[in-house]
């Protein structure tokens, strides 16, 4: 069929634009391959140079600087260091030992190091910087700059290395910082590409591992140009990275430091804590150790120092160790009774110096017995006997409900290494966990703070705060983050009835301000600043029945780590409670002699906010003190008021 004018007309029309259209989109495809070929030979045209000339471009990860740690006044505890370093690119240098035998004739480097270091360089990716010599002088940063022709693969660095300028002070509560291992990349939920960074430093323990992340930061980059020789030609360009954020904690670094001298070579521990805040004012665990050792590379030596040590200098004792409370658990069983109603003021039970149950005698502390005892005077004297009574009266889970109550068996959320929440048994716990079944005799030595019952000190700060207000206090450390304070919690009410309280106040005041009380020895007598505290013993070994008829069962006649544990807790001043205070000196003895004195010292210490005058103390003891506050080696012994201060 032929086509007609009209249908080849259409056809024509349709041709064309169909061309215009093709033509247009060739003519647009070689206007941006022109522009493109004009980018690359004119404007790249000297990147494309140097890689024409075998230079290449690297990029590599900046570590971000890592964030400060202040006390509550802001004094630096934790901070960053320069420090020179060598470092080495595998890729770069090819004949790494040639490289590293050139390295040697100019700056000396440790085999041990070396060793570790070449043994990261093959196992690392061949283009991953490996610090090969940390911690250099300037001298050998200028030798290795100016022989840089001659070892490719080689750059010396500046970069930023964890400083704690006060030493052993806070060596418990902010722990370390130390490179990363494979045992942390293995434990650590984290793909942070910072961690793939050769000797980069995380936090091993303490503070600085719980707040791992807040401090760190996150990397920069930097692209850099290196030569075919392996010698970095210039830096191209820098992004820097974020740095981590800065920590205020709630401790105060002159306290820190008293209490911390305070304690001398015993093994010990001391818990300070503001009642109306719950802050942390000290946390002290002694012996400490030096943490800078840890950062810098300890010596076997060194390390076997502390690991040999029978005073355990690597322990912190304030919230690991778990020690039976002895007789500051009192007050726990005596208020349980209070409060369910099964004892008034004026209940007394008679001492005799022990008390048979099932068969079995239960020793008080005094052989001679204290006769007719009451409430007040248990606590007063201590008397064992008085509360093996209670403990029958009130049953093991009513003393567990309370000691819960008053925050002894809970696992606060602090940011330090393994907390303990202590133990604090019931029937359903010995049930489960001993398969069997609950005892009376195991209520006696509960109701003194022995047998099963575990507590750590901050547990026992715990409890003298919420006895001392009647609130749930809670404890914290962190006051802000990046300058943002930490919201501090309203307390709720215990729920406790005010007389029973009273009661249990009254007699702990006495403790220290009466002359029969077990602690009046370490009284105050400035008005205004005096303590209300208790007492407290832990045997660490059964006395048999053989010593007890010889009465060789003397601390002082036996080895040191035999003797009892010595506790003693407080809150001050009584009118006005503000702080409160624990201390436990392992294998001390009694309370009264090893506890109770330095309690009272770090009491006023707090309160003064430096040395206390001599007119705190009681007349006679006054030349003792004022020789020992000359001999305390304190860091800064200036009397400037920290947070805990009196109204």
């Amino acid at each position: 069929m032929r086509r007609t004018a009209k249908d080849t007309e259409e056809s024509a029309r349709i041709v064309s634009r169909r061309a215009l259209v093709m033509g247009g989109a060739m003519v647009a495809m070689a206007a941006v391959l022109g522009g493109r070929m004009r980018y690359m030979q004119v404007e790249q045209a000297d990147r494309f140079r140097l890689l024409a000339e075998e230079n290449r471009v690297n990029i590599r990860l900046i570590p971000p600087s890592r964030g400060q740690i202040f006390d509550r006044n802001g004094a630096t505890i934790a901070g960053n260091e320069q420090v020179y370093r060598i470092v080495l690119v595998r890729e770069d240098a090819r004949d790494v030992p040639a490289v590293i035998d050139k390295l040697r004739q100019l700056v000396a480097l440790d085999d041990a190091e070396l060793e570790r270091a070449l043994k990261e360089v093959e196992r690392r990716s061949p283009f991953v910087p490996v610090t090969i010599a940390e911690r250099v002088s300037w001298e050998a940063i200028s030798a290795v700059a100016v022989n840089a022709p001659a070892l490719p693969g080689i750059t010396p660095e500046v970069g930023l290395s964890r400083v704690y300028p006060l030493g052993p002070d806070f060596a418990h509560v902010l722990g370390y910082v130390g490179p990363v291992s494979d045992y942390d990349l293995e434990r650590l939920d984290d793909d942070d590409p910072l961690l793939q960074i050769p000797r980069f430093q995380i936090g091993k323990i303490g503070v600085e591992a719980r707040l791992e992340k807040t401090l760190r930061g996150s990397a920069g980059s930097k692209r850099i140009e290196v030569n075919a020789a392996g010698r970095v030609m210039r830096e191209l360009d820098r992004e820097e990275g974020k740095s981590g954020a800065d920590i205020q904690l709630t401790v105060d670094h002159r306290l820190q430091n008293f209490v911390l001298a305070r304690l001398g070579e015993e093994s010990a521990a001391v818990i300070v804590m503001d009642v109306r805040t719950g802050d942390l004012l000290s946390i002290v665990s002694a012996p400490a150790f030096d943490p800078n050792l840890f950062v810098r590379g300890i010596s076997v030596a060194d390390y076997r120092a502390l690991t040999e040590n029978d005073h355990r200098p690597l322990a912190d004792k304030t919230v690991q160790g778990a020690y039976p409370p002895g007789s500051t658990f009192k007050m726990v069983v005596a208020l349980a009774a209070l409060e369910a109603g099964l004892i008034t003021a004026e209940t007394t039970v008679s001492c005799r110096g022990f008390v048979e149950v099932s068969g079995r005698r239960f020793h008080c502390w005094s052989r001679g017995g204290h006769g007719r005892v009451d409430l007040h005077k248990s606590l007063l004297e201590s008397c064992d006997v008085y509360y093996y009574d209670l403990a029958q009266r009130v049953g093991i889970d009513g003393i567990s409900a309370m000691a819960h109550r008053l925050g002894l068996g809970e696992r606060f959320d602090l940011p330090l290494s393994a907390v303990s929440e202590g133990l604090v048994p019931s029937r359903t716990w010995k049930r489960e966990r001993r398969g069997e079944e609950w005892r009376i005799g195991d209520s006696l030595n509960a109701a003194i703070g022995q047998g099963y019952v575990l507590s750590t000190p901050l547990q026992l700060a715990v409890m003298t705060a919420r006895l001392a207000t009647g609130r749930a206090v809670v404890p914290r450390l962190v006051k802000t983050v990046d300058g943002v304070e930490e919201p501090v919690p309203e307390f709720a009410s215990l729920g406790f009835a005010e007389g029973n309280l009273r009661l249990i106040r009254d007699a702990m005041s006495g403790v220290v301000n009466e002359r029969r009380g077990t602690a009046h020895g370490s009284r105050i007598v400035e008005a205004g600043y005096k303590m209300a505290g208790k007492t407290g013993t832990s045997q660490v070994r059964n006395i048999t029945a053989a010593e007890r008829a010889r009465g060789v069962f003397r601390n002082e006649d036996l080895p040191w780590n035999r003797r009892d544990h010595a506790l003693f807790v407080a809150y001050a001043p009584e009118e006005d409670p503000q702080i409160a205070v624990s201390v436990i000196v392992e294998h001390g003895g009694g309370g009264s002699s090893a506890a109770a004195p330095i309690a009272r010292d770090v009491v006023l210490q707090a309160l003064y906010g430096g040395l206390p005058p001599l007119s705190a103390y009681p007349e006679p003891q006054r030349g003792r003190i004022r020789t020992m506050q000359e001999e305390l080696p304190l860091r800064d012994p200036g009397s400037v008021r920290i947070g805990a201060t009196r109204a």
